[in-house]
């Protein structure tokens, strides 16, 4: 099918993962997880953040960083896509910088179906936090921030890509709807304490406020360091109604991304054409 010309609707996945320290594991996790959304119809496969790779520190993340276009993680995607015939989105994967030694890069790459890299998004937002349940993070010690955003076409249209905390950032989301964003993905690893607060409620923002449909692929359950994720992988229309949604465990979560529902949406209900504010860069 012609990117440029995507049919009605076509079927969107999202992979729900329980990552481990062993990328070997996770790989074969997510081969068979790809292998069966692309049975089950899907065009495009979304995992999720940290697909490849959690150890018990964050910074055991440059153990298994990669030159942009060259190593194991970003060969096997490459290959499960050409092989299922599916694009896939993949997650996050560590990638070294050219300059700076001492932080890589968040970067979530998408493969189109003949396994070629079509888009790098480096995560723009890194989180920095002290949760209430005394859980700390600071991803900005081992990641260097992105300062681009990615919107790209697809085989069901232009698609915007976002990593978990961006999702906090409703102007990323303007931004890319500037841009031509008509559906918008979000790998994300978000904590069990802050996804049971805030998961849906943002993703529901962010899909009705943009009118566009959203895939959300997560992490779920307990990892090596302790650490629990949420979980509920959901796809949303862009009325923000649950169109498939994974609660616990691994597994895949798939729906339909129609685009000709989503025109008359934003016809119908024309709030994109009343702003009256800006996020267009000069």
């Amino acid at each position: 099918m012609n990117a440029n010309n995507p049919e009605r609707s076509a079927l969107i996945a999202c992979v729900q993962m329980t990552t481990t320290d062993s990328v070997e594991h996770n790989l074969a996790t997510a081969q068979r997880l790809v292998a069966n959304a692309a049975e089950r119809g899907a065009q495009i496969v979304v995992l999720p953040e940290t697909f490849a790779f959690m150890g018990d520190e964050i910074t055991q993340q440059f153990g298994v960083a990669e030159a942009f276009g060259d190593g194991p993680i970003q060969t096997a995607v490459a290959d499960w896509a050409k092989s299922n015939h599916v694009w896939i989105v993949a997650g996050t994967i560590p990638l070294r910088h050219e300059s700076d030694r001492e932080r890589v890069r968040a970067a979530c790459l998408v493969f189109d179906d003949s396994g070629q890299c079509q888009a790098r998004y480096d995560k723009v937002h890194l989180f920095d936090v002290e949760l209430p349940t005394g859980e700390s993070y600071k991803e900005s010690s081992v990641f260097l921030p992105g300062d681009e955003i990615a919107v790209l076409d697809t085989p069901l249209g232009r698609m915007g890509v976002a990593v978990c905390y961006d999702l906090r950032f409703p102007e990323l989301f303007r931004a890319q709807l500037d841009m031509g964003m008509e559906f918008c993905v979000l790998p994300s690893a978000f904590t069990e304490a802050t996804g049971q607060a805030h998961w849906l409620p943002l993703l529901q923002a962010r899909a009705v406020e943009n009118l566009c449909y959203f895939a959300a692929a997560a992490q779920v359950g307990e990892h090596g360091s302790g650490r629990r994720t949420h979980g509920h992988s959901v796809i949303l229309d862009p009325w923000g109604q649950v169109v498939d949604q994974l609660a616990e465990g691994e597994g895949v979560v798939v729906g339909s991304i129609d685009m000709e529902h989503q025109r008359l949406t934003r016809a119908n209900f024309p709030a994109l054409q009343h702003r009256r504010l800006s996020t267009r860069r000069s």
